[in-house]
């Protein structure tokens, strides 16, 4: 009895679910279409949101003065408003660093994936991880390969991508919750 009340609620919420899928897509599809827009746009955001959480730690620190971390508290904050200035001050400077550290990311989640993947070989869908592993590595090394020219769009472009991918799962949710909706 009481997961049917469950699927009432979550039945009557599939609009909210779709009108988000929407705009993730719409957003992404734009992201698409100019992806060194977006790249700025993300990047930009980026500096704001180190900016304040900079502003917030150095509060922060200052109400715990007495706390022996007082340094360290203090020095994350000031290094998060530091970045978040530069990217602020100039976001495709900015972009060319945060690309490098997807590129670096990328790569180092590659090799964990496929390393994964070869301890998992006896079991079924060590390939799909395997798979994973190798389009993460090849990622990093497209980027690498295409540095600094591509810090101008890939953040974009990958916004873009992410975006449109949770549009389309939101939709599917919304779907999903629709109909748990009419099963009521």
């Amino acid at each position: 009895m009481a997961d049917h009340g469950v699927n009432e609620s979550f039945g009557r919420t599939w609009t909210w679910m779709a009108v988000l899928a929407v705009i993730c897509i719409i957003g992404g599809l734009m992201a698409l279409f100019n992806p060194f827009g977006a790249t700025i746009f993300a990047v930009t955001l980026a500096g704001w949101i180190f900016l304040i959480q900079g502003v917030l730690q150095v509060l922060h620190a200052f109400r715990i003065r007495d706390w022996s971390g007082f340094i360290w508290s203090l020095g994350l904050g000031v290094l998060s408003l530091i970045v978040g200035i530069v990217l602020v001050a100039d976001p495709l400077a900015g972009s060319i660093s945060l690309t490098l550290l997807v590129a670096v990311l990328f790569l180092i989640t590659g090799i964990a994936k496929t390393m994964f993947a070869f301890a998992l070989k006896p079991l079924g869908g060590w390939g799909w991880v395997l798979l994973s592993g190798l389009v993460s590595l090849l990622l990093g090394v497209l980027i690498l390969t295409n540095f600094p020219a591509a810090a101008a769009t890939i953040l974009g472009l990958l916004l873009g991508v992410e975006l449109v991918s949770n549009g389309v799962l939101f939709l599917f949710v919304a779907l999903g919750l629709r109909k748990l909706g009419e099963m009521r």
